[in-house]
């Protein structure tokens, strides 16, 4: 099953049945009031400089802290950017995305993303360059690569049949990873044309899927404007 909705995710939560959900895996906002207004490249060593495609966006809620509370009392949770509210984490383990080349290590912004998850204590990195490479064809400001967010569902260790929620799901890249995992997934975006490429993004995933699998179709359900709609894809 997998279900979507176009809402607030404070609002969903309070009609959401909790003990469906065996993981929290989302990239909050982090309270940056981040607008995208970078130049790609590095200075004064031969490489283009240009403006990303989200250049001067902003992000939905992320002109306030974010507070990771609502979200800590599930089972298993992964929340990305935790360097910008640790002090209202507990002890958890550390996992760290790698998302440039060596050569450009203090070119711009930062090198790494660092996303807290519920519960050890050790410290586990994995290198993604996708985004620097794709910069101006992302679709969010801070949208994560789908083999990030499968690596750290992966690391979860979750059984068969588990479902996934991500309160915030940008343009769906946890939803893409889920999907191609096999497991069940629960999204939820606030912003309504990030909302509509993460439905197409996880309905291309999962129509990708089942065409190798003879596993029964997934049932698509979709909220948003105040209507319901439930489709079997």
């Amino acid at each position: 099953m997998i279900e979507l909705h176009n809402m607030d995710c404070l609002a969903f939560l309070d009609t959401l049945d909790k003990s469906r959900v065996s993981a929290i895996v989302s990239d909050p906002p982090y309270g940056m009031k981040w607008n995208a207004k970078i130049t790609v490249g590095k200075n004064g060593h031969g490489v283009h400089k240009s403006k990303g495609g989200n250049f001067g966006k902003t992000i939905a809620n992320d002109d306030k802290p974010f507070d990771p509370a609502p979200f800590l009392q599930f089972p298993e949770v992964i929340l990305f950017g935790y360097n910008h509210f640790a002090s209202k984490l507990p002890k958890g383990t550390t996992l760290v995305w790698i998302k440039t080349l060596d050569r450009s290590f203090g070119s711009f912004l930062s090198d790494a993303e660092l996303a807290w998850m519920k519960g050890g204590e050790g410290v586990y990195c994995k290198r993604d360059t996708t985004n620097w490479a794709n910069a101006k064809d992302r679709l969010h400001t801070n949208q994560k690569p789908v083999g990030i967010m499968k690596w750290c569902i992966l690391k979860l260790k979750l059984p068969e049949g588990s479902t996934i929620f991500d309160p915030f799901m940008g343009s769906g890249s946890t939803g893409v990873a889920a999907v191609e995992l096999g497991y069940n997934f629960i999204g939820c975006e606030i912003d309504e044309g990030h909302f509509r490429n993460a439905e197409k993004r996880v309905r291309a995933a999962q129509a990708q899927l089942q065409m190798f699998s003879t596993l029964p179709n997934n049932r698509l359900h979709l909220t948003g404007g105040g209507q319901a709609a439930t489709q079997s894809s």
